[in-house]
């Protein structure tokens, strides 16, 4: 094994200029790849977890100018679900073996803190033994305290990029990166399981940037961490980008693995829109969460992130069968388990 790698594998980190040399050469991909995948297997086996992904609202107060349904897409049909929709979606996501439901919208005024609490207490009464996560963007301190005491115990919120001035080159002023990380602590704190993760190849990205990203996290240390490749979306100011590379995300998440090996990484629907087998690619790097869709299959389309979306015609139980056969090909299988973290 290359005497960077194992460096990396056994003291769990590397200098900025070793960092930036695994990420900037082919020459370590073999070696990084069998040791990521053999620390995951040390932590977690073969076991891949799944996540229930209900998309329930995508109205967004936010114009990210990397975003498909930023607030200035007037080519984006909104939608909504109600509380007994997404109700029935747990029910159905509990029937395939779903354990854990990610709630996810863009930023909604409409679902206020009373609506997101009403929504979690319903699911938490109905689904004791389950998790509810949820991935609804930055708040008050208060309201993510509101959401825990209802029942939420998991909350995604990806950082994007920590540069200050990155982030000042993907966003409006009105939204700052000190105010993401103030919203990843006070997560914490307040006792959630928290994700974050960053977009691979995003406009404007350096090697500096992403070695950035992984000195964020190392202060973080969160439980789960979701990078994927920027896609570019169209009607939005970076419809002309190029999109982010499958080796470098892939580089990064066996990074990811060495660094963070009790981390729970998915193998996201991006990398599955870049590359025919990017999920099962993404699991053998050291991915071990996938994230089926569990949202209604006609609103799936209209939450279009970024161009190209996979699976967005497929019922559940269809998404249910297709990870698994491609789980179990990439040489894992598909746990039903909450899937806590193991640290």
């Amino acid at each position: 094994m290359n005497d960077l790698i194992r460096k990396l594998q056994t003291q769990r980190n590397l200098s900025d200029p070793e960092l930036k040399t695994v990420l900037e050469s082919d020459a370590f991909d073999d070696a990084l790849f069998a040791a990521a995948d053999a620390v995951r297997r040390s932590v977690y086996g073969t076991a891949v977890f799944v996540r229930g992904l209900i998309e329930f609202s995508n109205y967004c107060k936010n114009g990210c100018y990397y975003c498909g349904i930023r607030c200035e897409n007037r080519s984006v049909q909104r939608y909504r679900l109600d509380a007994d929709t997404i109700l029935a979606c747990c029910t159905e996501g509990y029937a395939l073996g779903y354990r854990t439901f990610v709630l996810q919208s863009g930023e909604d005024p409409y679902f206020t803190d009373e609506r997101i609490c009403a929504i979690v207490e319903r699911i938490r009464t109905r689904f004791p033994d389950c998790a509810i996560t949820l991935s609804i963007g930055e708040k008050p301190r208060e309201s993510y305290l509101a959401y825990y005491r209802a029942g939420a115990n998991r909350f995604l919120l990806r950082h994007e990029t920590a540069d200050s001035t990155h982030y000042a080159a993907l966003h409006p002023p009105a939204l700052s990166a000190e105010n993401r990380k103030r919203c990843l602590f006070d997560l914490k704190e307040i006792g959630y399981q928290v994700g974050s993760g960053f977009m691979v190849g995003s406009p404007f990205q350096t090697t500096e940037n992403i070695v950035t990203d992984f000195r964020f996290l190392q202060r973080l240390d969160p439980d789960m961490i979701g990078v994927g490749p920027f896609i570019p979306a169209p009607d939005t100011p970076f419809a002309d980008k190029s999109a982010g590379s499958l080796k470098l995300t892939l580089r990064i998440i066996a990074v990811l693995r060495l660094l963070f090996p009790h981390a729970l990484l998915p193998a996201t629907t991006a990398l599955g829109t870049i590359a025919p087998d990017g999920r099962e690619l993404g699991l053998r790097a050291g991915a071990n969460v996938v994230m089926p869709n569990l949202s209604p299959a006609d609103v799936r389309e209209k939450y279009a992130l970024y161009e190209g979306k996979i699976c967005t015609g497929e019922e559940s139980a269809q998404c249910r069968a297709c990870l698994e056969a491609r789980v179990r090909a990439a040489g894992y299988e598909i746990v039903t388990d909450v899937g806590n973290v193991r640290r």
